[in-house]
């Protein structure tokens, strides 16, 4: 190879790069479309039924609360939008410092209370009272999201566990249910942006939580992995160093 067919081929690989973002920026821009459209219709369907002058009280209150849900995950999806494009552009960096993830995980269990009594799931908790350094803000974004996951995916009556041990002066947290769990192709797009895997439960989240939690490990430097079997449950084990 002489020098131009050197730089051929970067040109050539520079091409194919820039196909590339361009593929995934055109496909981010079709997803958050539909995603939008989505809780949008439902907003505008049942708020032309609300003006029906002779709506019976029982379906009026239906319907606000249909649209209240709408609007909701609305505010929700625009949020982790925001979230993901700041992470993923880097304008959002660690701010390290030390405080006791015991607490945290602790704390943000009992902000899910609510949700884990409402399905009738069973809590365990192993939590080492373990201090760590690193951006606590950043992280209750992992836990609740996770939190959230093993909630949603649990048949009620289930199980959910989740784990704080210390480890070579990190830590390791594990959070795991007794829920649907997941294929090995669902496992391998699980972190992927609008993945949604299992389209029954696909009205109660938008495909960006998993995201979220990914680009919040890789920023921290920390490790996330996940176990599944298909119609058993599903293991998220975060590393931290």
């Amino acid at each position: 190879m002489n020098e131009f067919d050197v730089i051929i081929g970067d040109f050539n690989r520079m091409a194919a790069e820039l196909s590339s973002i361009e593929t995934l920026r055109s496909d981010f821009i079709a997803n958050v479309s539909h995603e939008l459209k989505t809780p949008l219709a439902v907003i505008q369907n049942y708020a032309t039924l609300l003006q029906n002058p002779v709506l019976p009280k029982e379906k009026h209150t239906e319907y606000a609360r249909t649209i209240t849900q709408a609007s909701r995950r609305l505010s929700e999806l625009i949020t982790n939008i925001l979230r993901l494009n700041k992470l993923e552009n880097q304008q959002i960096f660690p701010e390290a410092r030390e405080y006791p993830l015991g607490e945290q995980l602790r704390e943000c269990l009992l902000g899910f209370e609510d949700a884990w009594e409402k399905k009738g799931l069973t809590l365990v908790t192993h939590i080492e009272d373990t201090d760590i350094k690193a951006d606590a803000e950043l992280l209750t974004l992992v836990w609740n999201n996770l939190i959230s996951n093993a909630i949603k995916f649990t048949d009620p009556g289930g199980q959910i566990t989740v784990s704080l041990k210390e480890s070579n002066g990190g830590a390791i947290v594990q959070i795991a249910d007794t829920g649907c769990g997941m294929s090995p192709e669902i496992g391998r797009h699980v972190f992927e942006k609008f993945y949604q895997g299992d389209k029954a439960h696909a009205t109660e989240g938008n495909g960006l939580g998993l995201a979220l939690v990914k680009r919040v490990i890789d920023i921290v430097g920390a490790d996330i992995k996940v176990e599944s079997i298909y119609g058993q449950g599903s293991v998220f084990t975060v590393t931290l160093f």
